[in-house]
């Protein structure tokens, strides 16, 4: 898919404006849907956003940057708090916010075998080499979260 021919056709279809500049995919976005740059114009998009829940989801996504991006453009309240943009989101049916992406097991659980301890990891402990650092116990993966 073209990413900027896409919002152009979103643009003219829902809020019947044009939109003048770029809008680029950014693999480095990870809470947020899209951002919009007032310096340049330019929009990014979270790619994974579209791969994990279509193109429904995207659309509103686009919605809700364009909708930063024409009240910038007619020097209206574009941020997140004014009532112009509150008022334009709820008029072409966009996000107000991203869905999440949260991993459903981002930590490793590690659990003392002397005194019970939990301990949360990301990354995951060489079990031969360390050990707690309450009573200096054994440690095993465990299955609690």
């Amino acid at each position: 898919m073209n990413l900027t021919n896409y919002v152009k056709q979103v643009s003219v279809e829902d809020f019947g404006w044009e939109f003048r500049h770029q809008a680029y995919w950014n693999k480095r976005l990870r809470t947020t849907g899209g951002r919009f740059f007032p310096k340049d114009g330019h929009l990014d998009f979270n790619p994974k956003i579209y791969e994990t829940f279509g193109l429904e989801i995207f659309r509103k996504i686009v919605r809700h940057e364009l909708a930063h991006y024409h009240l910038y453009y007619q020097g209206k309240g574009y941020r997140h708090g004014d009532r112009d943009f509150k008022d334009l989101l709820k008029r072409v049916d966009g996000l107000r916010y991203a869905p999440s992406l949260s991993d459903s097991q981002s930590f490793l659980v590690y659990e003392c075998l002397s005194c019970g301890a939990l301990i949360r990891r990301r990354r995951r402990v060489n079990l031969q080499k360390y050990r707690c650092g309450r009573c200096m116990g054994k440690l095993r993966l465990s299955e609690k979260a």
